[in-house]
């Protein structure tokens, strides 16, 4: 049986090769050959293709991707740096500049 045309599709939603997901496929149509008795059919199409979906869930599961949330977290910081410390200058600047000439304070 010919490979599903969405089965790239499959492939990128889930992470893994495409070459690996062809042979999640073969097994998943041994596995319905098994199951169903007959090739062909509606019922055989619907056990190979939810075969192959749970292989592709196993395998994603399988899959050690790397968490990119603190990287992207830890870049954001490094990009607000230069604004924080221009905040931070900008006010000691102005503080100093009140001290320096003389404005008084008032008491709270």
């Amino acid at each position: 049986m010919n490979a599903p045309k969405l089965l790239p599709w499959y492939a990128r939603r889930a992470g893994v090769p495409i070459e690996r997901a062809e042979a999640l496929w073969r097994k998943a149509v041994r596995q319905a050959t098994a199951d169903t008795g007959w090739v062909g059919n509606s019922e055989y199409f619907g056990a190979a293709m939810d075969a192959f979906v749970a292989l592709l869930e196993a395998e994603e599961a399988s899959l050690c991707t790397p968490s990119m949330s603190t990287l992207f977290r830890s870049q954001a910081r490094v990009m607000r740096l230069p604004l924080t410390m221009m905040e931070d200058f900008s006010s000691a600047a102005a503080a100093h500049w009140q001290r320096c000439i003389g404005v008084p304070r008032r008491a709270a």
